[in-house]
């Protein structure tokens, strides 16, 4: 069976990853995957058409200056899950690139799903009426996103997060320190500035700052 799947940035790229082990432990190598995706992914096999770093944009003027990439990467995908009949496709997050994809495809008798739900239960609730006619399934992060999504009749399944299951519930922060170079009793204030190459471009270089 063919999947199809596009990861919009890195996140996506460990959830997808996640989503290819899954998929394996249940159906075997009967399943082969390709679409957009990032480094983890590749290294389960992904065949990844395009580098996930085109995708990995935010704002309002930066993917307006891409525009005319991003449309042709857009067509490419429809192209090739056409191509390849693929059984299903899936969009990890990025749901302003994948969620078009995703109602084109199930207007051409493809199923489709959706991995991590727009914040839709929080702001513009009028965009679930899209979601509805783009996709077969949602897979949610959070339980109260499905109980929303159950609410609306639209098909969802609460997954939760890959990562709760390679992080543990009790970290060993003195071990982290340590790996990190800072002093065992100091305040520390993480600033994580998300995985678009934009926003990490405008934080500038890293340095490490001792707040005293």
């Amino acid at each position: 069976m063919q999947v199809v799947m596009v990861a919009g940035e890195l996140s996506g790229d460990t959830l997808g990853a996640g989503l290819i082990k899954s998929l394996r432990r249940h159906y075997g190598d009967t399943l082969t995957f390709s679409g957009i995706g990032g480094p983890k992914m590749i290294a389960l096999g992904f065949d990844s058409l395009f580098p996930l770093e085109r995708l990995s944009i935010m704002g309002f003027w930066e993917p307006l200056k891409r525009l005319p990439e991003l449309l042709t990467i857009r067509k490419a995908i429809k192209r090739h899950a056409l191509k390849m009949q693929a059984s299903v496709y899936i969009g990890i997050d990025a749901p302003d690139f994948n969620l078009p994809i995703a109602r084109f495809l199930k207007k051409q008798g493809m199923k489709t799903a959706h991995y991590v739900s727009p914040s839709v239960w929080a702001w513009r609730q009028g965009r679930i009426h899209g979601i509805k006619q783009s996709i077969d399934l949602m897979l949610t992060l959070l339980p109260f996103e499905a109980t929303f999504y159950q609410a609306h009749d639209v098909p969802v399944q609460y997954v939760g997060h890959t990562l709760a299951q390679s992080i543990s519930e009790y970290p060993d922060t003195q071990a982290a320190r340590h790996t990190l170079g800072l002093p065992s009793s100091a305040r520390v204030v993480t600033v994580m500035p998300g995985s678009r190459s934009g926003e990490v471009a405008r934080l500038g270089p890293r340095r490490p700052t001792r707040v005293r």
